[in-house]
């Protein structure tokens, strides 16, 4: 791949992230999007709660998998260490897609607050927590976690900076702001279904599981100064919980 080639793959992969991302905050309020996490003909219960959990099991390997260093090393044998990135981006927006175009609702209502004061802060909550991981991402390094610094400067033919070890803004208060604000947005919603729930549920899993690999990653970067980190800042929950 020459390095023209890999920036444009690059831009066109974190756009086509952008889609991704925006749609899904439209798909888990079921609102501006053409198929929202309650849409579509409901089936069977048993078929429709496999597919479900399949999609999101399906997201949740290739995150986990392509995330980790041992794959990474694997990986940029066969792909453009530049491109590294950009490839996880592009195949987790691939996963994504997939779940929008086959997830099958399941629409027995737990709860439903649409158009009461309650609902309204359920939205709210929702919209806080999807800021909050919007945030976290720029705190973090928004344009390197996505692929697309890498692109760049692999295209100008310079090294990328190591990585240093600070914490910034939400990362005072625990050490996983981004995937907090994720669990508001997904949990956060006046309409709860049955469907929903599933998502829910086997995202916040997916999510912790993650989380536990990430941290022994975090823990060989970093060394001691994680270490201490993660001795004073909770995981998820501020005030001591989830450590």
């Amino acid at each position: 791949m020459g390095r023209t080639i890999i920036l444009l793959y690059g831009i066109a992969s974190y756009l086509l992230f952008l889609g991704v991302f925006l749609y899904l905050i439209g798909f888990v309020w079921g609102a501006y999007v053409p198929k929202g996490i309650n849409d579509g003909e409901v089936g069977a219960f048993a078929s429709s709660l496999a597919i479900d959990v399949f999609l999101v099991a399906l997201f949740g390997i290739q995150h986990s998998v392509m995330a980790r260093p041992a794959f990474k090393r694997i990986w940029t044998t066969i792909v453009p260490a530049t491109a590294e990135r950009s490839t996880f981006v592009l195949l987790a927006s691939a996963c994504l897609v997939a779940m929008y175009a086959y997830w099958q609702p399941i629409t027995d209502t737990i709860w439903d607050f649409r158009g009461e004061t309650l609902g309204d802060a359920f939205l709210g909550a929702s919209a806080f927590g999807w800021t909050l991981v919007l945030v976290s991402t720029f705190v973090i390094d928004h344009f390197s976690l996505f692929g697309l610094k890498q692109v760049i400067y692999g295209f100008v033919n310079r090294e990328m900076p190591t990585p240093n070890f600070v914490i910034r803004g939400p990362y005072h208060l625990v050490r996983h702001p981004l995937m907090l604000g994720f669990l508001i947005a997904f949990w956060a919603t006046p309409w709860m279904t049955v469907g929903h729930l599933v998502f829910a549920t086997a995202m916040t899993l997916y999510i912790r599981i993650a989380l536990h690999y990430e941290e022994k990653d975090l823990q060989e970067v970093h060394g001691s100064e994680y270490e201490s980190y993660q001795r004073r800042t909770s995981m998820l929950l501020p005030f001591g919980f989830f450590k």
